[in-house]
């Protein structure tokens, strides 16, 4: 059971951080959030003209002032809540089971109204950030598309590949390696994508690998630029050039 001089004392801490909090809100005008837009915290007029790293940055502020704002709200929500509990006569007894509060723990959380045993902050929240929902199978294997256990297949790094192949907001400054052209500006650019070999990309065989064609593009001319530089007829560079034997007798 409280005495008169603890409630007296506890009411005071409970007053002058309910002053302290709204004196903060109200002089940085809600971390801000009563202005219309988050551009006008920061002085920007539109977004056309910002790098979206620099829009990124500018998000994640304004999700910081949100939390913020909803961590002092609910602070000042508590406080409410204690100090009517004084005026109601019920501040120091659990409102779950209706026992005292011991006044070790009213001290160091002036706030609360739960006993220990009740109190909800000792449920650990089992909530998962909602992204999760949306990067299920495939796309939530991105990290792991290489593993040799998925099989060569056009997965979600392959998507995202051929889309930065159009254009991405990055440019060679953003790289520590030297990046000599725009089109270079992505994951693994000169990565094959549709076929394996290079050879694929401009030859054609039948059901059973036999050559019917092959199409004088030019990744044909630099294939056959790269054999002549390596002096062999194949990639694998075990015939040298002009070789007449055929690889297998038939």
């Amino acid at each position: 059971m409280l005495t008169k001089q603890q409630i007296h004392h506890l009411k005071q801490i409970l007053t002058q951080e309910k002053n302290d909090i709204e004196k903060r809100l109200k002089e940085n005008n809600q971390f801000d959030l009563n202005k219309g837009h988050a551009h006008e915290s920061v002085g920007e007029l539109s977004s056309y003209d910002n790098h979206p790293a620099d829009e990124a940055s500018e998000l994640f502020e304004r999700q910081k002032d949100v939390a913020l704002n909803e961590h002092e709200g609910e602070y000042l929500k508590s406080i409410y809540n204690a100090l009517l509990a004084i005026e109601k006569g019920t501040y120091g007894k659990c409102v779950i089971c209706g026992k005292d509060i011991p006044y070790e723990r009213l001290e160091a959380i002036p706030t609360t109204i739960y006993c220990k045993e009740h109190s909800p902050d000792k449920v650990t929240s089992k909530d998962r950030p909602v992204e999760e929902d949306v990067l299920m199978t495939p796309y939530g294997k991105f990290n792991f598309d290489v593993s040799r256990d998925e099989g060569i297949t056009f997965d979600a790094e392959d998507s995202w590949q051929e889309v930065a192949s159009w254009g991405t907001s990055d440019s060679p400054q953003d790289y520590l390696e030297q990046i000599e052209h725009y089109n270079d500006v992505n994951i693994e650019p000169n990565e094959n994508l549709g076929y394996v070999e290079d050879y694929e990309n401009f030859s054609a065989v039948d059901l059973y690998g036999k050559p019917i064609n092959i199409y004088p593009t030019k990744q044909h001319e630099k294939y056959e630029e790269l054999l002549d530089e390596e002096g062999t007829m194949t990639i694998f560079g075990d015939l040298p050039g002009n070789e007449k034997d055929p690889y297998v007798d038939e």
